[in-house]
């Protein structure tokens, strides 16, 4: 990963001076997909699956799930089969009966000291139902 940053000084030479962070990022999780999109007709039955995947180097448990809101949503966290990956399956599914849009966030708090909680992002989007 690399990223600048610009840094404005008085120095009438040097006014502004580019600054570059660079370093190596390992990734602690694999989730699929990324965030969940809970997009259909208001009424019908809209949910969505998501893996979540451990990498091998950096195992953990997931000890509880919660939403910011809740509201909306409802969810259910289990251990993959076979779970011997320490993978987690954790189904959503939309509660929302009227059209609109709405956006939530669930929790996953781990054992883990390197990243003790996990979030992954929920979007909705309800239409009005299909005309007969």
């Amino acid at each position: 990963m690399k990223k600048t940053a610009s840094v404005y000084t008085d120095d009438k030479n040097r006014s502004k001076m580019d600054l570059v962070i660079s370093g190596q990022v390992e990734k602690f999780v694999t989730i699929r997909p990324q965030h969940i999109n809970l997009s259909g007709y208001a009424g019908d039955s809209v949910k969505a699956l998501v893996s979540i995947i451990p990498e091998k180097k950096y195992p953990f448990k997931i000890l509880k799930a919660s939403a910011k809101d809740g509201s909306n949503i409802k969810f259910e966290l289990e251990e993959a089969n076979p779970s011997a990956d320490g993978a987690y399956e954790l189904k959503v599914e939309n509660l929302k009966q009227d059209t609109g849009r709405f956006y939530d966030t669930i929790i996953l708090e781990t054992d883990s000291k390197i990243q003790p909680q996990i979030s992954v992002r929920v979007y909705g989007n309800l239409r009005p139902p299909k005309s007969q």
